[in-house]
């Protein structure tokens, strides 16, 4: 029966070993008491270790004597709408081998339900993956619901991360794309992703060729090597190609189409701009010419005549939806879409837009990088997903207040890393 205790109630025997087995423990490990304080809404497991002596949890040396316990507490899962700890003396070893060694003679334990220098329970942190990672909960919404400080779990994200990446192999990699994001206070950030599996390798603050030399010492660390990278899809950014030029000797550049895109529409609203004065009907059109025709309203189809005008803003409209549709048929087989960029360079060399010939200068600069795109279908759509992705991260928590934050989110929601699985979710049982 179970006796009460001043505010807490001590469980019976029977009890104790009930939740020795639900903690999964096992010799030299057992629940002595469980101690339930309704008044602090709170449940606490105390654990004990009853050997004497145990393996070295360095050097793994069999039957050292223990030198001393000290007492930890680890939060779990919560029982019902409790908070519940977990309590033990941990024991630390004095190791025989160690000591012969010139090494360290005394090593704490490791406990079998947490990680060395872990407040957490495995279960626990596994709950706060599951909750950051497949819900997009922010982890301030996260610690509320459980009861703790955001940096507690911060801290227990970042390590959690660090350790999954330490055993992350990137020595399959030969095709990456790079992509720069801005970041409100953080400012410039550069996201480099896997194109095969679409999973982040690696960030960095800045968006230089520094941020390249950064990533293939990563890439080196992580088994990979920078001579295997074969492509690299990129936007035009001078910093980024001369970074694949110095560090990734063998990498084609590719670049992205929907750069390209944006470039062609720039030069045209410059068109606009330029022209507005003269021409007052295009004032207050800018969106209208930017947006695919697919996406036009009800009214923006009634500004056809506008399209029908000798104005240069139409004729400037005109060659960047060829330049679209140009890059449409990349994916078509047998479309001569190289002999059709030449074309439209020259489209553009003679079109007495000044805009426009200066992009042709600029395609006509990068062409071989423009036509490996196009002779391959690449894209950088896997990064501005990943942008997106970041986006709706700073979105829901508010802004982060630190780079090292970011980076722990974005490794962890998109680096494909091998975290814990949902507590509340059975493993699957072995066939």
């Amino acid at each position: 029966m179970a006796a009460v205790l001043g505010l807490g109630t001590v469980m019976s025997n029977g009890m104790n070993e009930l939740f020795t087995a639900a903690l999964g423990l096992s010799s030299p490990w057992q629940v002595s008491e469980v101690r339930f304080e309704q008044a602090a809404h709170e449940i606490h497991f105390d654990v004990r270790c009853e050997a004497r002596r145990l393996p070295c949890p360095r050097c793994g040396a069999a039957d050292q004597p223990i030198h001393d316990r000290q007492a930890r507490v680890w939060q779990h899962l919560h029982f019902f709408q409790f908070r519940a700890f977990v309590h033990a003396e941990v024991p630390r070893v004095r190791c025989a081998v160690c000591g012969e060694r010139g090494e360290p003679e005394v090593h704490q334990v490791l406990v079998p339900w947490a990680r060395a220098r872990s407040g957490f329970t495995l279960l626990m942190e596994a709950l706060v993956v599951t909750l950051v990672r497949m819900s997009g909960m922010p982890v301030r919404q996260v610690a509320a619901l459980l009861g703790v400080t955001d940096q507690r779990l911060w801290r227990s994200l970042e390590a959690l991360v660090d350790a999954a990446r330490e055993t992350v192999s990137m020595a399959a990699v030969t095709a990456i794309g790079i992509d720069e994001k801005h970041v409100g206070r953080i400012g410039v950030v550069s996201v480099v992703h896997d194109v095969g599996s679409g999973a982040v390798l690696h960030v960095s603050r800045g968006a230089k060729a520094a941020n390249l030399n950064a990533f293939v010492a990563d890439l080196t660390a992580h088994g990979g090597s920078p001579e295997r990278i074969e492509t690299v899809t990129l936007d035009m950014a001078r910093a980024y190609i001369a970074g694949v030029a110095s560090h990734l000797p063998n990498a084609a550049t590719c670049f992205d189409p929907f750069h390209l895109v944006q470039l062609a529409n720039e030069a045209m609203d410059q068109v606009r701009r330029h022209e507005v004065a003269e021409r007052p009907e295009l004032k207050g059109t800018r969106y209208h010419w930017l947006k695919d025709a697919s996406d036009w309203t009800r009214a923006e189809l009634d500004l056809h005549w506008l399209r029908m005008t000798r104005c240069q803003t139409t004729r400037a409209w005109q060659m960047k939806e060829a330049f679209r549709e140009l890059l449409r048929l990349r994916r078509q087989p047998n479309a001569p879409v190289i002999l059709l960029l030449d074309r439209w360079i020259s489209w553009a060399r003679r079109s007495r837009l000044a805009p426009f010939k200066r992009l042709a200068k600029t395609f006509a600069h990068h062409r071989a990088g423009i036509e490996r795109m196009l002779a391959g279908a690449h894209s950088n759509a896997r990064a501005e997903s990943i942008n997106a992705a970041i986006q709706a991260q700073i979105s829901r928590a508010r802004g982060f207040r630190t780079f090292a934050k970011l980076r722990t989110i974005v490794y962890l929601t998109l680096g494909g890393l091998r975290l814990p699985n949902c507590p509340l979710r059975p493993a699957p049982t072995p066939a």
